[in-house]
């Protein structure tokens, strides 16, 4: 009987690679765990920023402490590192808030997960004992929220905290209740659609942060042609996607030959003429602005002046869609049925200065909900950051009035669910126990790091707000301006219900997927084949 080798087999491809058991389950932990320790730092109202720099040419630099952003613009190779970073991804996308608190949590986790295994206890039983833990800090965050979504006073009020505690870790903080009050009113403006497409944020530099405002309409960063008028009423306006060029001749390296100057001129009426008619079939919509996506040369326009038509020319994509949802018309390509078009509408039509660039405002547009948020600042850095943070204000806003409940910040839900956790895990015979206290050990970790982040001793403070929660004080925090233990009901620190549900659920499933994993294939890099077919 032939004897088998003991040499391992190897059943994959050259270059492929395989990580095993215990090494791929410590490469998973590491990259997850590093990523964490990369955002916490700008967790809480005294976070610190962060520089990326751009690899290309230009270099571009951007300062922020927005979690997804850093996470966005760094590249990482290690798969459970990207689990975290597309987490993040998702949590903005879905509530637009609580993107550093989500990957710092499943952080944590990972690094309780990586004490708990070293100790011999089994993944399965880790991720038994966590799913009852969600489970009670679900419940117990549900209890603690607060619902004033029928008294309309009490609920603006938590709006602007809302978004005060929103901006209060961002670089907008010293200015928060200036851009509260711009968010709370940008969103009420939506009577509950939620459509922030209908908010148009506009960046312009000179000024300072304070110097921003909300205008009532809708603004475009472009220029109307010349001899056109400049202040129209009443307007009817035709949005399009079209060529106002001359038209060339579109076959690919075709030529023209031609034995006169005289032709020329021809071939050049014959595109004038055409171009003539193309107007002609615009003008018969009964319109008296004509807004296109694309360029219009100067014939065109000559033509549109004559008819006392005002044209736009170079309106960008996001800007002609926005457009003609906030004025209710549609983007059009052809011009034979004009009874096919649907038109837009609104009141008055001029040009303002911001700054000292010309702008062309929309007022009294179909949507009455659309406004512009005008932002002025320094630098360019300044204006992007301060985007970024509205953005994150507004999103939280919009999420808040459909689910109207509310919980309290600074720290004091994460230790309220952490309390809950504590309590089931002392019901709890077995191992599970252990996998429950190391969840309430990660939630309690999110107010430390708040606190180490403000330089504050955070052993003191959060033994304080843990003796504060025992003693039934729900409402108990991190008060971040004095450093001690306040209640965040009088302070007016409010999170929206949402976002802290997502930010547990998010971070708990994230975790739970990188904790199953015992093996890791990387594939074999593609060879690169000489091409022998240049093209």
């Amino acid at each position: 009987m032939a004897s088998l080798s003991m040499a391992p087999v190897n059943i994959f491809k050259h270059g492929a690679d395989e990580e095993k058991a215990e090494t791929a389950r410590m490469s998973s932990f590491i990259g997850a765990i590093a990523i964490g320790d990369l955002v916490k730092s700008t967790l809480g109202p005294k976070g610190m920023d962060k520089i990326l720099l751009g690899g290309g040419r230009e270099g571009s630099v951007t300062v922020t402490n927005d979690g997804a952003t850093i996470l966005k613009a760094i590249g990482v190779d290690n798969p459970a590192a990207k689990v975290l970073v597309d987490m993040s991804k998702v949590q903005d996308d879905e509530v637009g808030d609580g993107t550093t608190s989500v990957t710092v949590l499943a952080a944590e986790l990972l690094r309780e997960a990586e004490l708990l295994i070293a100790r011999k206890i089994h993944p399965q039983i880790i991720i038994s004992g966590w799913r009852k833990a969600t489970q009670a800090a679900r419940e117990a965050l549900k209890e603690a929220a607060v619902d004033h979504g029928n008294d309309m006073v009490k609920f603006q009020e938590d709006l602007l905290n809302i978004a005060r505690t929103t901006l209060s870790s961002k670089l907008l903080t010293h200015h928060k209740d200036h851009f509260s009050r711009l968010a709370v009113e940008a969103v009420l403006r939506l009577k509950g659609s939620g459509n922030l497409e209908a908010i148009h944020v506009i960046k312009k530099l000179g000024g300072s942060l304070t110097d921003s405002y909300l205008d009532e309409g809708f603004l475009l960063d472009k220029k109307i042609g010349v001899n056109q008028p400049k202040r129209l009423e009443n307007v009817n306006i035709l949005i399009a996607n079209t060529g106002m060029d001359t038209d060339k001749i579109k076959v690919f390296g075709s030529r023209v030959r031609v034995d006169s100057t005289a032709k020329v001129a021809e071939i050049e009426q014959a595109e004038k003429e055409k171009m003539k008619e193309k107007v002609e079939r615009i003008l018969k919509h009964g319109i008296n602005c004509f807004i296109n996506r694309q360029l219009i040369y100067n014939y065109p326009e000559q033509l549109f002046a004559a008819a006392g038509v005002m044209a736009i020319e170079h309106a960008d994509f996001a800007g002609v869609e926005r457009l003609a949802l906030v004025t209710g018309g549609e983007i059009t390509s052809t011009f034979d049925h004009p009874e096919l078009v649907k038109l837009g509408h609104c009141k008055l039509i001029e040009e303002v200065m911001i700054g000292e660039d010309m702008l062309i405002h929309f007022s009294g547009v179909d949507m009455g909900e659309a406004c512009t948020i005008i932002l002025r600042g320094a630098t360019q850095q300044i204006l992007d950051e301060a985007e970024r943070s509205l953005h994150d204000a507004l999103c939280v806003l919009a999420q808040t009035i459909k689910e109207t409940r509310t919980v309290f910040g600074g720290g004091c839900s994460e230790m309220l669910m952490a309390k809950a956790v504590t309590e089931l895990a002392n019901r709890t015979p077995g191992k599970e126990a252990m996998a429950m206290e190391s969840f309430a050990k990660a939630l309690a970790m999110l107010p430390t790091i708040i606190a180490d982040n403000a330089g504050y001793d955070s052993a003191d403070l959060v033994a304080q707000l843990r003796a504060a929660h025992v003693e039934n004080k729900i409402t108990s925090g991190l008060n971040m301006s004095q450093g001690t233990v306040g209640d965040m009901a009088e302070l007016g620190v409010t999170e929206s219900f949402q976002v802290k549900r997502q930010m547990l659920l998010s971070a708990a499933e994230a975790a739970e997927m990188i904790l199953r994993v015992d093996n890791i294939i990387k594939a074999a890099p593609r060879k690169r084949v000489p091409d022998h077919h240049p093209c």
